[in-house]
């Protein structure tokens, strides 16, 4: 066997790996979420999961990959697992917006909003940043570094979410006579194995990006960018603890994880160029975002049961800044102006398809349906049907 043949298969066997454990992050989304919201919608947040990895998958295999790279062309590996690798990340655009419109969102509309962003919305934005850069020689071209999206699928999901709030609004009884009614989390081991299968998965999401394996050089870049990745989470969730017992004097795992889960998202723009310290600043930072963030967003009445902007907007956009802050080849503008020119583009259009596909077909959920729950008026399938449940 030649040495270039070798590669091929190595290479290929290294994508088809990394796109495993990233589909491990499908589950890992699915029990969050799961576990996050009440019992009587549990079975429409599992449903739209699974519909959001079908519908948007497909989508991209008939229409965004090529609007995305422009061809299927590879030679260092195969292109069969070049494209399922990327197709992998597609539906985790969905996932974040879905979770964060939990308990009163309708599965035909989210599914029709699915097809739309795995078929142009995030296609477009990997057009301009990993793929074929239609902006190229323009004033808009991007010079971003975005190793394996904290902008390019984090940041897109989260600015899909806000939109989404801002059109359908709160869960029914969220927010009462100027107050925020605690609406606790029905099943916190489902959370907690949700949370651990995202970050087995990012190990894939990441060092799947680096994009090769097949050399000591690429071999050991591989390693220190799921080192590096794997360092940023344990920051994120020993800061998040640590605040939450300095504020609270108590440990709230939810919070915990989602802390990780911060950090996590914020080195996920450049866990291959950092050294092996610079990620726990980083996921540090992250952490605590996503602990100061939460309820500053509970005050501005933007309802989101998980956690998601806390988590994905807010740390998409600082872990991309934060590799112009730390290292010095790349520029922090530049970093900057990926950040404004994704989010104000995602932002636009998903607000103007949502708003759409809500007055056509109703995205929200009536309130008798929320009080009811989402599996019976969805689904007709409750995921507890033994217990009673809450309002």
């Amino acid at each position: 066997m030649i040495e270039a043949d070798f590669k091929y298969i190595i290479d290929t066997f290294f994508a088809l790996f990394a796109m495993v454990l990233i589909i491990f992050m499908v589950p890992g989304f699915a029990m969050l979420e799961a576990g996050l919201v009440r019992t009587k919608n549990v079975s429409s947040v599992l449903t739209i999961n699974v519909m959001i990895y079908a519908v948007a998958s497909l989508a991209f295999l008939l229409i965004g990959y090529d609007l995305a790279f422009g061809s299927w062309e590879k030679e260092s590996m195969s292109i069969w697992a070049a494209f399922l690798f990327q197709m992998a990340f597609v539906g985790k655009t969905i996932n974040i917006m879905s979770g964060g419109v939990s308990e009163r969102v309708r599965i035909i509309p989210l599914a029709l909003f699915a097809v739309i962003m795995g078929a142009f919305i995030y296609p477009l934005v990997v057009n301009v940043s990993w793929g074929a850069d239609m902006l190229a020689g323009t004033f808009l071209d991007l010079d971003m570094y975005d190793l394996a999206g904290s902008t390019v699928i984090h940041s897109t999901g989260g600015w899909a979410l806000l939109a989404a709030i801002l059109i359908i609004g709160s869960r029914k009884g969220r927010y009462v006579q100027g107050g925020i009614r605690v609406i606790p989390a029905s099943n916190i081991p489902l959370v907690v194995l949700g949370a651990f299968l995202l970050w087995i998965g990012w190990f894939g999401f990441n060092g799947g990006s680096v994009g090769s394996i097949s050399s000591v050089e690429n071999a050991n870049l591989v390693a220190k960018t799921i080192m590096n990745t794997n360092t940023a989470g344990l920051a994120g969730a020993i800061i998040a603890g640590i605040i939450m017992y300095l504020r609270y004097k108590l440990f709230d795992i939810t919070m915990i994880l989602n802390g990780a889960l911060g950090g996590l998202v914020a080195i996920t723009a450049g866990p291959d160029l950092y050294d092996m310290y610079t990620p726990i600043l980083i996921g540090l930072i992250g952490g605590a975002l996503v602990v100061f963030a939460v309820p500053l967003f509970d005050k501005l009445k933007l309802d989101d049961p998980v956690g998601a902007l806390s988590v994905h907007l807010v740390n998409g956009i600082w872990g991309t800044l934060a590799v112009g802050i730390f290292v010095e080849s790349v520029s922090f503008m530049s970093q900057l102006k990926g950040v404004v020119i994704i989010g104000i583009f995602t932002f636009t259009v998903s607000y103007s398809v949502i708003f759409i596909i809500n007055k056509l077909s109703g995205f929200r959920a009536g309130d008798d349906e929320q009080v009811q729950g989402m599996d019976v008026n969805e689904c007709g399938v409750e995921a507890y049907p033994e217990f009673k449940r809450a309002i």
